[in-house]
């Protein structure tokens, strides 16, 4: 088989494709050729060295994949060799073969190309569970998703517009005619206004119920500040903490040093949540995950959103997919072919 290896921290000529026997699967373990597999953020910053989540390289990393059975471990009641398979890896996803317990697995139907198993797991499962289960998303809600032209910040949208919200989302301007299109009730160009006067500008100051934060640092006082009573701060990253391709311990500690401290008293006081995400906590708790999924597979199945996949790149160009994901460049989600 190929994988592709985190050596060392660093740039993304750090990843490595590297040849090695096919693993079998232990009891529970289902094996998968894998065709297509996804990469998200989280890579990028395992590879910089700023994920606590992440093993020590070298280690192959990959959360989603998409592909076919072709062996089936002892004790494995729903597989069989041949169907077709989407769902989650724990590491070792940018590889052409990999073993993985049949519980993160689910069955991809004929409607759904591999391209796009792979392009749903981790980006849906994770919006869903800030905006449906944490978030407690209602129609006629405000939501402001920061990075909505990335691959959480596209699934936000899909789910905003399923339940009927409204949404505000900041982007780079080379997106903003795709997000439009794609439903985006107001996009804001972050890079040249500031988000918040025009947040509260666009709701005479009322401020939304949720905002969706992936930055961190100075931005969760900010979108603290745009929530009117009873909306909820959801974090779920620290992209701020990356501004180049290589670790910069200045940039992190500069983040550290700005996050903000809220409270009991506070909160109490202002009617308002902040709510933490951190999906990879969440390992053990696969039947969560199993139902949470369940409902975004019935979106799926009606039809009522498909992800989009702004590019591929063979296995051997994971370096190149990681320079393309962190300069912010994508709309939508990145996928390795092997």
């Amino acid at each position: 088989m190929k994988q592709v290896w985190i050596t060392r921290h660093g740039l993304p000529n750090v990843l490595h494709l590297r040849e090695a026997s096919d693993p079998i699967p232990a009891a529970g373990e289902v094996r998968v050729r894998v065709e297509a597999c996804g990469v998200g953020f989280a890579d990028v910053m395992g590879r910089m060295g700023l994920d606590a989540y992440a093993p020590r390289p070298p280690y192959v990393p990959g959360f989603e994949i998409a592909g076919r059975v072709d062996l089936v471990g002892q004790g494995v009641p729903d597989f069989k060799e041949g169907d077709a398979v989407f769902g989650f890896s724990r590491f070792y996803g940018y590889s052409d073969v990999v073993c993985v317990p049949h519980q993160q697995l689910f069955k991809r139907w004929q409607w759904m190309n591999a391209e796009q198993g792979a392009a749903l797991p981790l980006s849906y499962l994770l919006a869903y569970q800030m905006l449906m289960v944490m978030g407690s998303l209602r129609p006629g809600d405000m939501v402001l998703i920061h990075g909505a032209g990335g691959g959480v910040g596209l699934a936000a949208l899909d789910i905003c517009k399923i339940v009927g919200a409204t949404t505000f989302g900041t982007a780079s301007p080379h997106k903003h005619a795709f997000l439009q299109e794609r439903g985006l009730t107001y996009v804001i160009d972050y890079r040249n206004r500031d988000y918040e006067r025009v947040v509260n500008d666009l709701t005479g100051r009322r401020g939304v119920q949720i905002v969706l934060d992936c930055s961190g640092g100075l931005d969760w006082q900010k979108n603290y500040r745009l929530l009117r009573p009873s909306g909820r701060l959801i974090l779920y990253g620290v992209r701020g903490a990356a501004t180049g391709e290589r670790r910069s311990w200045l940039s992190w500690w500069l983040l550290r040093l700005r996050v903000p401290f809220y409270t009991p008293f506070q909160l109490m006081a202002d009617n308002k949540g902040v709510i933490g995400v951190g999906w990879p906590n969440l390992w053990h708790q696969m039947d969560l995950q199993r139902q949470w999924m369940r409902q975004i597979i019935t979106w799926y199945d009606e039809a009522l959103f498909r992800p989009h996949i702004d590019r591929t790149f063979r296995l051997e160009q994971a370096a190149e997919a990681h320079h393309y994901l962190q300069e912010r460049k994508n709309i939508g989600k990145v996928v390795l072919l092997p």
